[in-house]
């Protein structure tokens, strides 16, 4: 099930939008208000996510079964052998204690069909930080907004990339742009449309194969150059 859809008006989505983006400012860490950001400024992003879904054989079988990154659902992940795309999902998360479960519900779309793209977007964001091989810190975070936005146009993601620029040293910054800003924007272009893949259908395949086949560029160095 989706969480309780809330359903508001013109002037409501702009209140609730300058709001959250006020208040994501003052505390990036508010992953709701990040959430409600998203939401309330995406819709037409997420209505052509949408009709690209609709367009994939793939994306239709997700559209159909509307599978959840849930611990019910992807549990078996942990069971993968080593280096398959399952198994570097599980070391993922059980290396930095994530849960797939604390991930806030989508609140603010106009239909089911689009509240559950809207998280399947949000749901895949870890599948995204394994196959890209990217940190969880503030640079691999704003790195995979860039990506992010290269594959789905979400305003909220170019935001978040203009504030968590803003929080870096002077030396993560010129790392960022130097480094991480070039490989993201290639690397989000380069690959297969990321929503339109049944990842939990792909866990027992080997890691760098799936990378392939989707014609994913990892992050060059990422865990030694990251400061």
């Amino acid at each position: 099930m989706l969480g309780a859809r809330v359903q508001l008006k013109g002037w409501q989505q702009a209140a609730v939008a300058f709001g959250s983006a006020f208040g994501a400012l003052l505390d990036p860490r508010r992953a709701d208000l990040i959430a409600a950001l998203g939401e309330t400024t995406g819709k037409p992003a997420f209505e052509r996510v949408l009709q690209r879904m609709k367009n994939s054989a793939e994306g239709r079988e997700v559209l159909l079964e509307r599978p959840r990154v849930i611990s019910s659902q992807v549990s078996h992940a942990w069971d993968m052998p080593q280096n398959t795309f399952g198994a570097a999902y599980a070391q993922f998360m059980g290396s930095r204690n994530f849960s797939p479960d604390d991930r806030p519900p989508v609140r603010f779309m106009d239909t089911d069909e689009l509240a559950y793209v809207a998280t399947r977007a949000r749901e895949v964001h870890d599948f995204w930080h394994v196959l890209f091989g990217l940190p969880t810190n503030l640079i691999g975070e704003t790195a995979l907004k860039v990506i992010e936005f290269e594959q789905m146009f979400l305003p909220m993601c170019m935001l978040s990339v203009v504030g968590g620029s803003a929080r870096f040293s002077e030396k993560q910054r010129t790392l960022f742009f130097q480094h991480y800003f070039p490989w993201a924007t290639k690397a989000g272009l380069k690959c297969t449309d990321l929503m339109s893949v049944y990842y939990e259908k792909h866990f027992h395949e080997d890691l760098e194969e799936v990378r392939r086949n989707w014609g994913i560029l990892p992050c060059p160095d990422a865990k030694k150059r990251v400061v």
